[in-house]
């Protein structure tokens, strides 16, 4: 997984596998899911992240370990 925060465009990407994008969506203004052929989620896009979110420039893990 890689998450990109472009400063210029003020765009958040997470990119969860790689894959070429087939299919867009865009549930609500902004947020854009992006699909491979085989319909898995390959990224999601946040516009204007600086709007809606604290700090986009800044990611904090959390790992869960499961017994």
């Amino acid at each position: 997984m890689k998450v990109l925060y472009d400063k210029v465009t003020d765009t958040l990407s997470i990119i969860l596998r790689p894959g070429k994008v087939a299919e867009s969506d865009e549930p609500r203004p902004g947020l854009i899911l992006d699909y491979d052929k085989g319909g898995r989620l390959v990224s999601i896009e946040l516009l204007d992240p600086s709007e809606q979110v604290k700090g986009p420039q800044s990611v904090e893990f959390a790992l869960a370990v499961g017994d």
